[in-house]
């Protein structure tokens, strides 16, 4: 069956497959800088001296970021591992609900990641601030905005 794109289902879903994967290098950058960073972080002399809330938030970043690597790397690994079951459109579906759930969880590593940088260098206010500033940022940019694209996307075909 052709759409009206010209293009025929599977080549659809290859695009699709394709897209999918070149957005998720996009973010993968974001992860491993991000992750490297902390990782260095417990090496430090100053590290060993933070507080136990300060430790905990550090770890809390840490988890977050790995979730966010695993979340946003299956859809590669599955695609790798099934790509020539025909099984792109199952890849795509469970593949965007991952992708989404990773950047949610790259969002929070982020925010936490700031939050701790506002607590040790300027303490809990700056830790507050910085935290509701960078999460606010996350949801508008990321999840209020698209959403807001869509409907309005939604108005002009209706």
């Amino acid at each position: 069956m052709v759409e009206h794109t010209g293009e025929s289902k599977n080549e659809r879903l290859t695009r699709n497959v394709n897209e999918l994967l070149q957005e998720l290098r996009v973010a993968q950058a974001g992860v491993q800088i991000l992750f490297g960073f902390l990782l260095t972080v417990v090496f430090t002399d100053e590290f060993h001296e933070a507080s136990g809330f300060e430790k905990a938030v550090h770890l809390s970043a840490v988890v977050l970021t790995v979730s966010s690597t695993v979340l946003l790397t299956a859809p590669a690994a599955w695609h790798r591992l099934l790509f020539r079951t025909g099984a792109r459109e199952q890849i795509l579906t469970v593949g965007n609900r991952s992708v989404l759930a990773g950047l949610g969880c790259l969002a929070a590593a982020i925010t936490t990641t700031v939050t701790l940088i506002g607590k040790v260098v300027y303490g809990p206010i700056a830790m507050i601030v910085l935290g509701v500033v960078s999460a606010s940022l996350f949801v508008v940019m990321w999840f209020l905005v698209p959403r807001r694209i869509g409907r309005e996307m939604d108005d002009d075909t209706a």
